[in-house]
């Protein structure tokens, strides 16, 4: 009986474990492997060009420094990127950008974009 019973609790904790880690990828922040991705590259070019039409000014992008995706209703993304602002002699700085995306109904918008202090 004890066999069993602790058989049972095994594949008992193994399902809850497994199913906790698939919550969790889909609920949690994951990295961005590759961001030199076209696509990530895409993301963080839009951010600068929604970014610029919003508040009128005049940033570059530059690169993706670092880079995570969450799934949700799409795919957001949060992105720390490096740009230079004409208005500025060109000074690079770094930005933390949310941009959501649903590429499936060409849908994409612009979360948040705020300056990071060196």
């Amino acid at each position: 009986m004890a066999p069993k019973f602790f058989s049972l609790l095994v594949v008992t904790f193994s399902i809850l474990l497994a199913s906790s880690s698939i919550k969790a990828s889909f609920a949690g922040w994951q990295a961005i492997s590759n961001l030199t991705d076209p696509k990530v590259v895409e993301i963080g070019k839009f951010a600068v060009k929604e970014h610029n039409k919003r508040v009128n000014a005049l940033l570059r992008f530059e690169s993706i420094v670092k880079g995570e995706t969450q799934i949700v209703n799409g795919i957001n993304y949060r992105l720390i990127i490096s740009a230079t602002d004409a208005l500025a002699a060109n000074a690079e700085s770094y930005y933390r950008v949310v941009v959501w995306d649903k590429p499936w109904k060409k849908e994409r918008r612009l979360i948040s974009f705020e300056k990071l202090l060196h």
